[in-house]
């Protein structure tokens, strides 16, 4: 498991960076936001590389790490990140969620402490990475309206354009082709495809993804003909085309 640290005290950086080897992970250090996703983009390119868990401070030179949280989340919607700050008010930890972190710790912590939310972090994400989330056979390629969805490629093709889709995005798109015009709830989608690790997520993790896989497939994403919107429920994937 590889760990990245986000934190300009150097000592303590260097303290926690010996304390998670010892505990066997691999570990990264930053000093500052634009460093830390340096680090954490080019591992994220690499699947065997990735980066599995994030802790992250603060108060850090030139971008807080409100901003690098929402950068990551842009990345990545899942990785667990663990804060750890000296900030203490009730309105910096809702900010900080708000954000898209998971767990929350203040500065002065105890080590064993940090070390057992580290563990059950990880723990709880390995359980998900390759959870099967199908319900029949789908074909390597699937076609709907002015799309091709290659699953062994990882891609799909609009009017000619391939595009890359990551594995979450590949999976949650498979879902909704799987279970076709049925009415999919939140819930639901959280338990299938995100499984084990939905303790991690929340509902708008679902919606944002829905947003990327729109853009990425519908003519109009503001109005959706193939992903659409179910009042109080979820979503419902309705498309124009069946596949060969």
């Amino acid at each position: 498991m590889k760990l990245l640290v986000v934190e300009d005290e150097k000592a303590l950086a260097q303290g926690l960076k010996f304390n998670f080897e010892q505990e066997g992970y691999t570990v990264l250090t930053a000093e500052d936001g634009p460093t830390a996703l340096r680090y954490f983009e080019e591992c994220y390119e690499s699947d065997e590389e990735s980066i599995d868990l994030v802790v992250l401070d603060l108060m850090l030179p030139g971008m807080s790490g409100y901003e690098i949280a929402k950068e990551i989340r842009r990345i990545d919607e899942v990785v667990p990140i663990l804060v750890l700050s000296a900030r203490a008010l009730s309105e910096d930890k809702a900010y900080a969620f708000d954000c898209g972190t998971d767990q929350y710790m203040t500065k002065p912590f105890a080590l064993p402490e940090l070390l057992s939310r580290v563990k059950n972090l990880l723990k709880r994400k390995s359980v998900v990475q390759k959870a099967p989330v199908t319900t029949r056979s789908t074909p390597p390629r699937y076609h709907f309206g002015n799309v091709t969805v290659d699953f062994e490629a990882f891609e799909i093709e609009v009017d000619g354009e391939r595009k890359s889709l990551t594995n979450l995005e590949l999976r949650l798109l498979k879902y909704f082709i799987d279970h076709e015009g049925m009415v999919l709830t939140r819930a639901q989608i959280l338990e299938d495809v995100w499984g084990e690790q939905s303790a991690f997520v929340t509902t708008r993790t679902i919606d944002n993804f829905v947003l990327r896989l729109r853009k990425l497939v519908e003519i109009n994403p503001a109005e959706p003909v193939y992903i659409v919107s179910v009042r109080g429920a979820g979503y419902r994937f309705l498309p124009e085309e069946t596949s060969e």
